[in-house]
């Protein structure tokens, strides 16, 4: 049994030692992979928390668009409101400017018509002036005597006095 003994202790002194090496590698090793595996199930709960954070932004992100959407639907509603009192109050006002210048077209007719008549009233006074000046002509031709005289320039008085009032009549 020697050479069991001398097997035995050749690989008691041999491979012992690398076993026990390599058995205390392997609880060093155990030891890291236990921190490694601690390590990465906070690295999971923290992507887990993440994850989650992520999510809740993103419900939020949907809140905001919705609301923001929303909002554009209400303000595109009152722009086309707005928009169709601008219409009404364009075409108000189109009515409006289209009676005033029918207004003034007959307004300028009215005076135009006005215009007229003077214009035919002054051209009879005139006439009728210049028919008076030309019998007033013809009758200083006539008169002879200084009392006839006085009589007609007295009347000639009346007369410009007369036409004066007519002038001012037309005037008014």
């Amino acid at each position: 049994m020697e050479i069991k003994e001398a097997v035995f202790a050749a690989i008691k002194e041999l491979i012992f030692p690398e076993i026990q090496d390599l058995k205390n590698g392997q609880s060093e090793i155990k030891a890291t992979l236990v921190l490694t595996n601690k390590r990465l199930d906070d690295m999971n709960a923290h992507l887990v928390d993440q994850g989650r954070r992520i999510d809740e932004t993103n419900k939020r992100l949907d809140g905001v668009r919705d609301e923001l959407f929303r909002a554009i639907q209400e303000t595109n509603k009152r722009i086309d409101e707005t928009n169709n009192r601008v219409d009404s109050v364009r075409d108000e006002l189109f009515r409006a400017i289209q009676e005033t210048n029918k207004r003034i077209d007959e307004t300028n007719n009215r005076v135009d018509s006005v215009r007229d008549e003077l214009f035919r009233a002054i051209q009879e006074t005139n006439k009728r002036i210049d028919e008076t000046n030309m019998r007033l002509d013809r009758l200083f031709e006539v008169i002879v005597r200084r009392e006839e005289h006085q009589n007609l320039e007295a009347r000639l008085l009346r007369l410009e006095q007369d036409m004066a009032a007519v002038k001012q009549r037309l005037a008014a």
